[in-house]
């Protein structure tokens, strides 16, 4: 692939088919220091990638390292408001700085380049996945840990990451209904054809906790993913609870904020499995 693709393979020669995907690796700013490097995707939107993301990254920053999210869900972008973080980037002949929360977790978003939180993003998939490689290669970053807030589904800007950043590992996202199987089936396949290790599925919105008896309903029936993690040789990280205590803060912009210990072992996990 050219470097300076525009992703129209019907205008081109190349065979890109040939070559390890990750040939294809953009350059990080000079200036930046970059750690590892987190995917977190589902087949499918409206599962909580942003959530787990968020999560993830407050426990990792708890944790006593240097976080930053890049958020790749270029037309919906909702890490700013979950973390609090507004105003536009700032910006040097150097490059461009990340935007830091109240608890230090950087954030690169598009919402943060746009005019207003509400602006759409009317862009052609060639210039979205343009943006995410300036995210990583234009704005300088110092993180032990990044994490990157996937748009849904498997195509032009999962591709773009998973091409153009050195992704360490990638958690997959679902929920309890029965398209379980077909939305991790998506994810990890193309995690495969891609060569990028699977970490393992977090379930959100598994079941919601009576606040009286303190019994666990299981709002959309019973869940699915301990079979589909089995089919496909993958562990089950976390199960993450309906909570709406949680759901207030990320609306506040006070996700840091949250207390609960249910994605403790898959941040232990995830640690354990990048060493």
């Amino acid at each position: 692939m050219s470097t300076n693709c525009n992703h129209d393979c019907g205008s081109c020669s190349e065979n890109c088919a040939d070559r390890d995907p990750r040939s294809f690796q953009e350059k990080p700013h000079d200036l930046s220091r970059i750690g590892k490097v987190i995917g977190i995707v589902s087949g499918k939107g409206g599962v909580g990638k942003s959530m787990v993301t968020g999560l993830m990254s407050v426990l990792a920053s708890r944790n006593g390292n240097k976080v930053g999210i890049l958020d790749a869900d270029i037309t919906g972008p909702s890490i700013p408001r979950m973390f609090g973080v507004s105003g536009q980037l700032m910006g040097t002949e150097q490059g461009a700085y990340p935007n830091t929360s109240a608890g230090g977790i950087d954030v690169v978003s598009a919402n943060l380049i746009l005019d207003g939180e509400d602006t759409p993003v009317i862009w052609r998939g060639p210039v979205i996945a343009g943006v995410v490689k300036q995210f990583w290669n234009e704005v300088i970053w110092d993180v032990d840990y990044m994490f990157v807030d996937m748009p849904p589904g498997t195509g032009d800007v999962p591709l773009t990451v998973f091409q153009s950043l050195p992704v360490d590992g990638i958690i997959i996202v679902t929920s309890p209904q029965e398209l379980v199987g077909m939305i991790v089936g998506k994810a990890v396949n193309m995690a495969k054809m891609m060569n990028i290790p699977i970490l393992g599925i977090v379930e959100n919105m598994s079941y919601i906790t009576c606040p009286d008896c303190g019994k666990k309903i299981q709002v959309f029936g019973e869940s699915h993913v301990d079979e589909v993690a089995e089919k496909y040789g993958l562990k089950v990280l976390a199960k993450v609870p309906m909570e709406p205590k949680l759901a207030a803060a990320c609306d506040a912009g006070k996700i840091e904020t949250f207390e609960g210990d249910f994605m403790d072992e898959a941040y232990e996990a995830v640690v354990n499995a990048l060493k």
